[in-house]
């Protein structure tokens, strides 16, 4: 089975989704015969790559609300996160563009290495506070999961991997996707958002064992919507209600 992630490095819910699916499949009993596939998708193409605003200041100034209330949307962000084991501090991340990013994964993906440099990303991002617009920081990233330093630096100065990520771009925006992250099992079911386990788990069965046409998997509870980002922000699913 083969599993198309589209998914953006600014996008905290695609963390989520990524860790929430990984999850899953670690229950999965087809495990072995599952391949993960990261596709390239912006929510700002024209982020600047240093802004020299914090998290907080990038939110208040976006949704014109006060640093507060942006501090607040942070918080409920950090908890959503820890619902998939993830330990955000998103109040330390640095908004950028994240173009660079998405060329130097499409590189790794030659190297045998996509899903690791992701997986780094991610965590560097939302966890440690990196700047992910900085060349520097990347090239580090990409040493750190074993990939060339040097080799990883010359493609980032570069333009090279420019046409897989529009290439990415233009299959979503042919599939229709609008909002991430976007997940599509064999081109027969998907996954919109940060969806509960249980979402996962069935859009995996039902692809294992169905042929059917191209089918969105939603939850059945309406309090569990999955988080989703699109390029006018990210919305925070409502909790479910207590027993």
């Amino acid at each position: 089975m083969n599993i198309e992630v589209w998914s953006d490095f600014m996008c905290p819910f695609c963390y989520i989704g990524k860790r929430r699916l990984e999850n899953v499949l670690e229950q999965f009993p087809h495990r072995d015969k599952v391949k993960l596939q990261f596709k390239s998708f912006e929510l700002d193409p024209n982020a600047e790559v240093n802004s020299g605003k914090t998290n907080t200041e990038y939110l208040s100034s976006k949704y014109n609300i006060t640093e507060e209330q942006a501090r607040g949307m942070n918080a409920q962000m950090n908890a959503n996160a820890r619902t998939a084991g993830l330990e955000y501090n998103i109040d330390a991340m640095i908004p950028t563009n994240s173009f660079a990013a998405h060329r130097l994964t499409h590189w790794a993906d030659t190297q045998g290495k996509a899903l690791e440099l992701s997986e780094r990303l991610f965590k560097a991002i939302f966890i440690e506070g990196k700047h992910a617009g900085d060349h520097k920081v990347l090239a580090d990233l990409a040493q750190e999961v074993g990939l060339d330093r040097d080799a990883a630096a010359a493609v980032l100065s570069s333009d090279e991997f420019t046409e897989n990520v529009r290439a990415d771009q233009a299959e979503g925006a042919q599939l229709g996707i609008q909002g991430v992250p976007f997940f599509v099992l064999d081109r027969k079911f998907a996954v919109s958002g940060a969806q509960p386990d249980e979402v996962f788990l069935n859009a995996l069965q039902k692809a294992w064992d169905e042929h059917s046409p191209f089918t969105i998997v939603e939850s059945a509870d309406a309090t569990t919507d999955g988080g989703v980002c699109t390029d006018e922000g990210c919305e925070i699913p409502p909790n479910k209600p207590s027993n």
